[in-house]
């Protein structure tokens, strides 16, 4: 074979790749819609109201016949979708590496999801069960399908460029999230000129999410290919494999070490997602118009923090960015505990240095993992990887709500979750990168 054949070999398999990459990043593009538009502004209120509507006169609702407090349907639902997820990963991890055919179960996961989704513009009058019903299969969906979404990137990018292109994954959910919020306010906010009821602009807003995931569905679903693993002697299914997975991990102790630290300081950033929003409204008296604004400022910075934290990575290395995008999480908080009532320009420059390290250092640290799973173990990794987000995420805000029932201060109670970014902080800098990527079995980068 001639040196010219090696050569349009090599750059016909590169093209391939970056073809395979940019079918990934869709992936992003398409579901992201749905955490921003519906998870982070718009069902929660929504249901909630749904939910009061239906109430009994000592404000309650009876799902299965439980009481339940209205107020307090919309979390609980949340954190059901979280057990369900839990529940159904480790399944699909399973069968995704024992059959190496990941696509048909990423179908069925995200057409699930944006169905479910879709299904919301339905969410009227006292339909409350229907909309709890509706976010459990969404939500679990959504974990499901980012399991095996993540699962993909160390087969279609080599370790010098995993953190490029898993920003750029991210990069591209942001600016989708963006978007779309902006044509939603734009409804929400001007929802008679259109000739809708407030209930229906929402109503709208949340289908749209769906319509949206299923449509840029296809584009990854197109572009990304199975790859036939060999069978591994032993494999189970289900929660055998997930236990089988733990026992692997404790064969790679380095790797559960960054999983450790992973977990503490991304639930200190899945809480502050979650509760800035409390804080901006009852500490600091903004209006909801304000909060939306911020949380559109949030998504679009968080598209120029994603790229630029990846840039920063392929000079100083993907671990020491994280470290200081940590850093800057603390400094942000600290920041948030001073800033002034009814200052709404503050609470913008709060949500701006909160965009600016959101995206990178979740990208990021995605990218990171992906150099310390053992080739062939991708799916029950991730899995694993999603169920340490997912199954964990409940411990900042419950720090946050104690705090703030001890001290009645929510300055106390944001300021209570800088602890997750000191500890993991401290946990990840005592990982040894470069040797548990080699103890995983993986080539060192260069950079890392």
């Amino acid at each position: 074979m001639g040196t010219d054949t090696l050569r349009t070999d090599a750059a016909d398999g590169a093209a391939d790749r970056r073809r395979e990459q940019r079918g990934w990043y869709f992936y992003d593009w398409a579901c992201s819609v749905y955490s921003t538009s519906v998870l982070t502004v718009f069902l929660g209120p929504y249901l909630t109201s749904v939910a009061e509507s239906a109430a009994d006169t000592d404000g309650y609702v009876h799902p299965l016949g439980l009481p339940v407090r209205a107020g307090s349907f919309f979390a609980y639902s949340v954190s059901l979708s979280v057990i369900v997820a839990v529940l159904v990963m480790p399944l699909v991890g399973a069968a995704a590496d024992r059959s190496g055919r990941k696509k048909p179960l990423l179908a069925a996961a995200a057409y699930t999801g944006a169905a479910a989704t879709a299904g919301m513009f339905f969410l009227d009058g006292d339909r409350y069960l229907l909309g709890g019903v509706l976010l459990v299969v969404a939500n679990a969906a959504q974990s499901v399908a980012m399991m095996l979404y993540n699962s993909y990137l160390p087969q279609i990018a080599p370790p010098e460029e995993r953190d490029a292109v898993s920003s750029r994954g991210w990069a591209f959910g942001y600016a989708a999230g963006a978007l779309v919020l902006i044509a939603n306010l734009i409804l929400y906010t001007a929802h008679d000129s259109f000739g809708l009821s407030e209930s229906a602009a929402v109503r709208v807003c949340l289908a749209s999410a769906g319509l949206w995931w299923g449509a840029f569905a296809l584009i990854p679903l197109r572009r990304l290919r199975d790859r036939r693993t060999p069978a591994r002697e032993g494999a189970g299914t289900g929660w055998k494999q997930l236990a089988s997975t733990i026992r692997d991990m404790r064969r790679h102790p380095l790797t559960l070490a960054f999983l450790l630290a992973y977990l503490v300081y991304n639930d200190g950033i899945q809480t502050v997602i979650t509760q800035a929003s409390v804080y901006g409204s009852k500490e600091l008296d903004l209006g909801q118009s304000t909060l939306i604004v911020a949380v559109l400022l949030v998504q679009v910075l968080a598209v120029v923090g994603a790229l630029a934290l990846g840039r920063l990575a392929r000079t100083y290395g993907a671990k020491r960015t994280i470290l200081g995008s940590l850093v800057a999480w603390t400094l942000t908080l600290a920041a948030g505990y001073f800033l002034p009532a009814g200052a709404p320009a503050w609470f913008f420059v709060l949500a701006a240095g909160i965009g600016l390290v959101l995206g990178g250092s979740q990208a990021l640290s995605r990218s990171l993992f992906s150099h310390l799973v053992p080739p062939g173990k991708e799916a029950e990794y991730f899995s694993a990887y999603e169920l340490s987000d997912r199954g964990m995420s409940w411990l900042g805000p419950l720090l946050f709500g104690l705090t703030y029932q001890l001290t009645g201060s929510y300055r106390d109670a944001i300021i209570s979750l800088v602890a997750f970014f000191v500890i993991g902080f401290v946990l990840l800098a005592r990982v040894p990168v470069r040797r548990a990527i080699g103890d995983a079995g993986n080539p060192v980068p260069e950079r890392i």
